[in-house]
């Protein structure tokens, strides 16, 4: 069978990126089916018709396939699986709407989720009422700098974990990626409860979100595992430059990903180990294929709507525990978004970006 794919959200051409308004993911993405047998891109949507021409001209779309509105697409190209690359606080309605029309059997949109609780929530209980299969672009978790260390720690190379330490930019916009994969080092066990404080005094917002200048998260999983993350101003906390340190019973990883060493594994009593160096592989294709495989094969991706959730209601729990002040048990109880309500509300009052 061959499955024909649809995207909206083209953004510019990847050659002048927009940082933190636009990456040009949709055209990753469409790489990645490109390069498949059995799938066929047909159609594309952008509210910027000089966009997705461009787009259309890079993938060989016909006329036909280019549109400015994506429920049109939708009603009249009828696409298989849906590909979705457009500014966060759109996720949920984009994905809603696809999920709703009936139309494609999967949906696989960039990360992060949604900008709240409730609409992460409901997309992935829509999804799974009507049997779309909703993925979020996790796509780090199929690169061999974060699965090597993975497959090491699952060989026993440094024992039981018994922590892991993530550094990152920020707990939504980069911190999605890096939670996402704290959870695979863990299992995926279930997060029992997440205390965190943040500093918000420059406002920072990436592809339509509001995120943190600096943050100190810790988060407890159900199998005995702890995490911790530290963001922003702070993110070296770790040490410099590691994204990750995994510690065990008999050893330590650690993965840096811009170093030449990428990950690292000493175990006890032992001298450091070289598990990844230079390694150049792309991580969206994989992906990609793992979106097609799953559908293909009816079985649960590994980045599903249902694990995104999973990451995403760390993330929040962490702004809201901020905004209360303690600790907060899971499930979060709490619909909204707590960075951005304090905002709002004038708890929190970050000076412009622009501003001296």
């Amino acid at each position: 069978m061959a499955y024909d794919i649809a995207f909206i959200g083209t953004g510019p051409e990847p050659d002048n990126p927009v940082w933190g308004e636009s990456a040009a993911m949709a055209y990753r993405h469409a790489e990645g089916y490109r390069d498949r047998d059995d799938c066929d891109v047909v159609a594309a949507a952008d509210i910027v018709r000089e966009n997705v021409a461009a787009f259309a001209d890079e993938f060989q779309i016909p006329e036909d396939g280019v549109f400015e509105d994506y429920e049109r697409m939708l009603e009249v190209v009828e696409p298989d699986i849906v590909s979705i690359s457009t500014p966060v606080p759109t996720h949920a309605d984009i994905v809603l709407d696809c999920v709703h029309s009936g139309v494609p059997d999967a949906v696989h949109c960039e990360k992060p989720m949604a900008t709240t609780w409730g609409d992460a929530r409901l997309m992935a209980q829509e999804a799974s009422r009507r049997d779309v299969q909703l993925t979020f672009n996790h796509q780090r978790r199929f690169s061999p700098v974060w699965r090597e260390p993975k497959l090491a720690l699952d060989s026993g190379a440094i024992g039981d974990l018994r922590r892991v330490e993530v550094s990152t930019s920020t707990l939504l916009d980069n911190g999605t990626h890096h939670i996402d994969l704290a959870h695979m080092y863990a299992g995926e066990s279930p997060v029992e409860w997440v205390i965190g404080q943040i500093d918000y005094r420059e406002e920072y917002v990436k592809y339509g979100a509001h995120n943190e200048n600096q943050g100190l998260v810790q988060w407890a999983y159900g199998n005995g595992v702890q995490g911790i993350a530290t963001t922003g101003y702070g993110e070296d906390g770790v040490g410099e430059g590691i994204r990750h340190r995994l510690h065990g019973t008999d050893g330590v990883i650690e993965i840096t990903p811009w170093a030449d060493e990428q990950a690292r594994v000493r175990r006890d009593g032992g001298d450091w180990e070289t598990l990844v160096a230079d390694a150049a592989a792309a991580a969206v294709p994989p992906a990609i294929d793992h979106v097609v495989d799953c559908l293909r094969d009816g079985v649960e991706p590994e980045f599903s709507a249902r694990r995104a959730l999973a990451v995403t209601e760390v993330i929040f729990a962490a702004w809201e525990s901020s905004r209360k002040r303690g600790r907060v048990d899971l499930p979060l109880t709490v619909d909204d978004n707590p960075l951005e309500s304090m905002v709002e509300s004038g708890d929190l009052s970050p000076r412009p970006a622009d501003e001296d």
